[in-house]
């Protein structure tokens, strides 16, 4: 008893020594060295809910959630917090109410009363600029993660090539096409459709459309298709109403190139030097100027056969969503040597969107409803077909892969520029040079090139 007596005499005077010592050197007890929340602040946005702790020094923090009411638990670690900072605006926030507690004297646990489910995320943020140290709470609702997603996807889709449909629409000027029950003219009917169309395409993510027609005046069969390939056309599509001598023919039809037609066709593109020089394969593809005839005989035929395939299969997929709103004449894909459908390297096919020499086809033709729904069965019949073929590099190619395909590629041939490739795929010109290492302008044929996702 005496000698605890006297350390407790003996130490007091040492203990005031320790406590000045700590006071000179800087150094504080664990308990003096409690974090300071200076401030806390509440701010929402379309994206997330975000509370930020403002501190003294970094902490350590844990959540979690419970249930029956819905809370989020902040769990801090060595704070100090004064109540009254909780009193911040919570209006347009998933967040009824907030609290805190004590803790183990030394830590702070706040509580968050929620009026809505959501999925917390938190991160600790080192001092910037006028910022210090923080504790960064984010809410995010269902509605706003849906947002996330939609906005990464248009995000990307930004960065990514577009699949490029040519709509064309039959006859035009001088050459009305079929003229019907009530003088209906055809090439009015199916610039009408093809504008529908368009519009239709241009509002889809993924997709880009051009009007090869844009007016009432006439084009060639073989400037349609050299002005589908100008714009690198993944689809064209040639849209016209049938007629017959008599009125009780009726229905819609498709109609792809035939193998003879194609043969044909093959063979005049051998001839032809012109054409030798233009692409076979559609983006990325190669020129045949610089093929012997043997050489290029096969990459045309190898080409052509692929694009049959995908006309056939494409138009089958068109043909079963037209079946919805139209009466089918044909109840598959027909085959023939239209002139408007030999493009080798093209997916191409001819619609007939109705007979316009029955008077109740041609009345439903000359409905803008009607319209509306046939532009809207193609769309369809060709997004579905599109979705599950897909060309590389897309964002339809980047989506059915899971989000997996950050990176689109492009191989160099004739009349390429860097310019022009950076435009196509919507990236920058500074950035499409960094991402493959070019210092200069200069690009070769058969070099092939990354396309940056961001």
């Amino acid at each position: 008893m005496i000698v605890a007596r006297q350390l407790k005499v003996v130490n007091k005077p040492f203990q005031n020594l320790l406590a000045l010592t700590f006071l000179l050197l800087g150094i504080l007890p664990a308990s003096a060295a409690t974090t300071q929340i200076d401030s806390v602040r509440v701010r929402s946005s379309p994206e997330r809910t975000r509370i930020v702790f403002d501190l003294s020094h970094p902490v350590d923090h844990k959540i979690f959630m419970l249930s029956s009411p819905q809370r989020l638990v902040i769990d801090i670690e060595n704070v100090k917090l004064l109540n009254s900072l909780l009193k911040v605006d919570l209006g347009g926030t998933p967040i009824r109410a907030m609290r805190s507690s004590s803790r183990n004297d030394h830590d702070v646990r706040v509580v968050l009363d929620l009026s809505a489910s959501v999925k917390p995320r938190s991160l600790a943020l080192k001092p910037i600029e006028q910022y210090g140290d923080r504790l960064v709470i984010d809410l995010y609702t269902d509605d706003q993660q849906q947002a996330q997603v939609v906005q990464k996807a248009d995000r990307i889709a930004r960065q990514m090539r577009d699949i490029v449909v040519a709509i064309d629409a039959g006859h035009g000027g001088d050459d009305p096409g079929a003229i019907g029950h009530g003088k209906l003219m055809e090439k009015e009917v199916v610039l009408s459709i093809a504008n529908k169309l368009n519009k239709m395409f241009k509002r889809e993510t993924g997709f880009k459309s051009i009007l090869v027609r844009k007016g009432d005046y006439y084009l060639a069969h073989r400037k349609r298709t050299e002005i589908a390939r100008q714009n690198q056309a993944d689809i064209f599509i040639s849209i016209h109403a049938d007629a017959f001598k008599t009125a009780e023919a009726s229905g819609a039809s498709i109609y792809a190139i035939s193998q003879k037609g194609a043969t044909s066709e093959a063979a005049r593109w051998l001839a032809d030097k012109e054409n030798r020089a233009d692409l076979i394969g559609g983006v990325g593809g190669v020129s045949l100027n610089d093929k012997d005839d043997l050489l290029a005989g096969v990459i045309l035929d190898l080409s052509m056969t692929r694009s049959l395939s995908a006309s056939l299969e494409m138009g089958e997929s068109v043909l079963a969503a037209i079946s919805k709103v139209n009466k089918l004449h044909k109840k598959h894909v027909e085959q023939a040597a239209f002139l408007v459908l030999k493009s080798p390297e093209i997916p191409s096919l001819l619609i007939e969107t109705g007979f316009i020499s029955n008077p109740k086809e041609a009345r439903k033709l000359k409905s803008n409803s009607h319209q509306q729904k046939m532009a809207k069965a193609i769309f369809q019949g060709v997004t579905a077909y599109m979705q599950e073929n897909p060309p590389g590099g897309s964002f339809l190619a980047w989506k059915k892969n899971g989000g997996n395909e950050r990176l689109a590629t492009h191989i160099i041939v004739h009349g390429d520029t860097l310019s022009e490739i950076a435009s196509r795929y919507r990236v920058s010109f500074k950035n499409l040079k960094k991402v493959n290492g070019l210092r200069g302008n200069k690009i070769r044929i058969g070099q092939i090139l990354k396309i940056p996702a961001s």
